[in-house]
């Protein structure tokens, strides 16, 4: 069931970003379109790699002082997300994407998140098991 509305979406979606490149295109021409997309991919690289570099600090620093840093790997998955949505074709997905990169509309995605792990973890369908690292 899970397959079939992954593919339903994926379906949808790519549909919404092939119109979305053509009206763009019809817009503004081919060639303006093309290299918006093609800055739109350089941007999210660049933006991913110093947000992605912060994240990581505060999680380190985080880790450092003894805390579990839950919203440092949280904002890190945003970040990897909004990252490659950025790199993907389109300006749909370029706008999602440059919303998860940016730290004031991270938190909302962020919070998403939390919330949809939160409600897994309290249904069962997300375990965490206690253990580490075994030593052979």
């Amino acid at each position: 069931m899970l397959l079939k509305r992954l593919m339903w979406f994926a379906i949808v979606f790519v549909l919404l970003e092939a119109c979305g490149i053509y009206m763009m295109q019809r817009w503004i021409g081919g060639w303006p379109a093309f290299l918006l997309l093609l800055a739109g991919a350089v941007v999210g690289a660049l933006l991913m790699q110093s947000e992605g570099r912060k994240v990581w600090g505060e999680a380190r620093r985080q880790l450092s002082s003894g805390q579990m840093p839950g919203h440092a790997i949280l904002d890190g998955i945003c970040v990897l997300a909004g990252g490659l949505l950025l790199i993907v074709p389109g300006f749909l997905s370029d706008l999602v994407g440059l919303a998860m990169l940016l730290p004031w509309t991270r938190s909302l995605f962020r919070l998403g998140l939390y919330g949809w792990l939160a409600g897994k973890v309290q249904s069962g369908a997300f375990r965490i098991s206690g253990g580490g690292f075994r030593r052979f």
